[in-house]
């Protein structure tokens, strides 16, 4: 059974950076597909960016290219999602997701990386508001 915890969620101005953490319970002979995902108020959960953890980045969202970044520390068993240059718009509950893959074709892009349909691993979501 894989657990996921999300912390590092919080209040910050426009233009501003946080930096996400979540702690998972992945088996070390398994390869996953993990990911960020989002959901504004009153909107639908949207894919923000994956990895594979047998290598790479996945995806990114088109609205998040170049202000956050992915990543994981096999060491501490934790994926990590920088906020740089937040912005109004990136307010919203932001959820770490992850699912079983035997390859990184099965991670890759908006379709396998960035649909919520995809992952059955949740956590319980980490709020982050940006004011203006």
């Amino acid at each position: 059974q894989v657990q996921l915890m999300e912390s590092g969620g919080g209040s910050v101005q426009a233009g501003g950076s946080l930096r996400l953490s979540c702690e998972a319970s992945l088996s070390a002979l398994t390869k996953y597909c993990m990911a960020w995902f989002r959901q504004p108020p009153g909107k639908e959960r949207e894919g923000v960016a994956a990895l594979f953890t047998g290598g790479g980045v996945t995806y990114y969202a088109d609205s998040v290219k170049g202000r956050f970044t992915i990543s994981r520390d096999t060491a501490k068993n934790t994926l990590y999602l920088q906020l740089n240059s937040l912005e109004p718009e990136d307010t919203a509950m932001y959820y770490c997701a992850a699912r079983f893959s035997p390859s990184s074709t099965y991670c890759t892009g908006a379709y396998y990386g960035g649909r919520a349909e995809e992952y059955n691993y949740w956590g319980q979501g980490t709020q982050v508001t940006v004011s203006s």
